[in-house]
């Protein structure tokens, strides 16, 4: 069940993230996968800065997830257009 829940997240982190950074989503798949990726970036970080990561499945570990999420991204796309970002 944890598991339908994080994927779920991170469908919903990867989705508003890819509308921050380019206005269009990935595709379902790549939206899952570095919203999941993101989530842990994000847990990470905040951790970095002394506050606390992901704490289950709420509104503050999506915003955490956004925010891990959006940086993936920006990374992503910083990679796939061979070091231009944009």
């Amino acid at each position: 069940m944890y598991l339908l829940a994080w994927i779920m997240l991170g469908l919903v982190a990867g989705f508003i993230a890819s509308r921050i950074v380019n206005d269009t989503g990935q595709g379902l798949i790549v939206d899952i996968l570095l919203g999941i990726v993101g989530a842990v970036v994000g847990g990470f970080l905040f951790n970095q800065f002394g506050h606390p990561g992901i704490s289950g499945v709420n509104l503050y570990s999506l915003l955490v997830a956004i925010v891990g999420a959006v940086v993936v991204l920006w990374l992503y796309h910083a990679v796939v257009t061979r070091g231009r970002i944009v």
